[in-house]
């Protein structure tokens, strides 16, 4: 498996626009909030200072598009629903989901140093 997957670039992407959402991420790996405090794995204690550096530097240097990176800024740095994206880039619902998938795929892909092709989180799971 890798280390980054999907759900945890979209998870990270606000922190890319506003260093503030860092305050509100939690790490994958912390315990509930409701659970009782145990011992941590020092190799996995400081991982989400380094995702959040991981994130902005593929931000800043995997191959988007100009129309994945605005469908990404629109979502995860101001929040828009799809119908907001899809009247500001004069594409459909469905073009904006496509431009989305594409975008969060290619930044897993470079994270994980891999070269991005469609379908990439399927042949993900079934490594």
């Amino acid at each position: 498996m890798s280390g980054y997957e999907r759900r945890l670039v979209e998870h990270l992407l606000p922190a890319v626009w506003s260093p503030e959402a860092a305050y509100g991420i939690r790490s994958p790996q912390a315990p509930d909030a409701d659970m009782p405090r145990g011992s941590v794995d020092p190799r996995t204690a400081g991982t989400l200072f380094a995702h959040l550096a991981d994130i902005c530097q593929a931000w800043a240097k995997c191959d988007l598009s100009e129309g994945e990176r605005r469908a990404l800024f629109l979502r995860y740095g101001l929040d828009w629903p799809d119908g907001e994206i899809a009247a500001e880039c004069g594409v459909t619902d469905r073009g904006v989901r496509y431009r989305l998938e594409r975008g969060v795929g290619k930044i897993a892909a470079w994270l994980n140093g891999a070269e991005y092709i469609d379908g990439y989180d399927e042949l993900e799971r079934a490594a």
